[in-house]
């Protein structure tokens, strides 16, 4: 066995312990779980951590901005509950790796990243990788994409102040949900919010903590 193939058999191993720890966590979505068992997240990361692909833990990738934990990954999709074919707008695309298990799903991905070192790394992976079908940009994610609004659903990766009316606006009025974590600039609440014609409803879920979400509606 060559050290190619031994490296692989171990990260192979490590995302299926992975997954069974999300699933004793609470991940009960087998589709998110398979998204997660299919995606590789070493190729996500700097070789330096590559070895901590499937640590559950969030990792640095420049920039000042970490790659989120598998478990965040897992919950703020399971908590969409996405199908095939919907559109879905990406708040922050960091390493891609989100961005990634959101394309494994089959839903249509439009991502945004103010990063634009981070915009290309992740555009060269997610090609890699087959997903050629998503579009992506730099510029500010609090502004939303409107030339391709309305979405079904919004996931956003970094924690805001309060939700962004121009997010909300970009919603679909035909059960449209966002998942967003709003509070601080260290801890924050997640919350689904759904909309239903011009009516917003929000759940609140659990605490995470997310780097600031930057922008003219964020920080």
């Amino acid at each position: 066995m060559t050290e190619r193939s031994r490296a692989g058999g171990l990260l192979g191993e490590g995302r299926g312990r992975l997954v069974e720890e999300l699933r004793a966590r609470g991940i009960h979505d087998e589709v998110v779980l398979k998204a997660i068992a299919t995606v590789p997240r070493e190729k996500f990361l700097d070789r330096t951590f590559s070895s901590r692909a499937y640590e559950d833990s969030a990792l640095p990738i420049g920039e000042g901005q970490t790659i989120s934990q598998p478990f965040t990954v897992a919950f703020q999709t399971q908590v969409l509950g996405l199908k095939p074919g919907e559109k879905v707008l990406e708040i922050g695309t960091g390493s891609g790796y989100q961005t990634a298990v959101l394309a494994a799903l089959g839903v249509r991905v439009f991502t945004i990243e103010r990063h634009i070192p981070l915009l290309e790394s992740a555009r060269k992976r997610l090609e890699a990788l087959g997903h050629h079908r998503v579009i992506s940009r730099g510029g500010d994610g609090t502004r939303g994409w409107p030339e391709y609004a309305p979405f079904d659903a919004i996931l956003v990766t970094a924690g805001a102040p309060d939700v962004p009316e121009s997010l909300t606006k970009q919603l679909s009025s035909e059960g449209g949900r966002m998942v967003i974590p709003v509070g601080g600039k260290d801890k924050q609440k997640m919350y689904l919010i759904r909309k239903n014609g011009e009516n917003l409803s929000g759940e609140e879920l659990s605490d995470f903590s997310f780097v600031p979400l930057i922008g003219k509606e964020g920080w």
